[in-house]
């Protein structure tokens, strides 16, 4: 009877000391590309950008951010468009004020054809200064990922 006692306690212990599950590999899946206080839509919304030319249109059309160099062209310094990913253009609306750029992407996941997109919640300042801004974001999720919808959740 001692002896069935200390094997499962030995079974409990070793069961205890590695974890069950792995860490999620959802961060290394989302890929932040662009995130601009300015430019975007007054409604929140997505749109899945397809190619490399609707990726430039996109960053052309809704930058705030030009780099010039003397003897260059005037452009944006955005990442390369991501090959074998879904990119995602994603407009939070329009504020009254604050800051509302998205900076990191915690997670992603797909439930019921939705894709929900974990970012940090971020206190946004006060009303001292009205400015009127439409944020957006360019991130890339892995190709078959299937979703008909986006939704943000902020945490802290």
């Amino acid at each position: 009877m001692k002896r069935l006692l200390v094997v499962c306690t030995a079974i409990l212990m070793s069961c205890a000391g590695t974890p069950s599950q792995k860490p999620s590999d959802m961060q290394k899946n989302a890929e932040l590309l662009v995130s601009e206080s300015q430019g975007g839509a007054d409604r929140p919304g997505f749109t899945v950008i397809k190619n490399e030319q609707e990726y430039q249109k996109a960053t052309k059309a809704s930058s705030g951010l030009i780099v010039a160099e003397l003897g260059k062209e005037p452009s944006a310094n955005y990442p390369a468009f991501p090959k074998n990913k879904k990119v995602i253009l994603y407009n939070l609306g329009s504020f009254r004020s604050g800051s509302h750029t998205v900076t990191t992407i915690k997670s992603v996941s797909v439930k019921d054809n939705i894709l929900y997109v974990e970012v940090p919640y971020q206190e946004s300042g006060g009303m001292e200064i009205q400015m009127l801004s439409n944020p957006w974001f360019i991130f890339a999720v892995p190709s078959d990922y299937q979703f008909t919808s986006v939704e943000l959740k902020y945490s802290k």
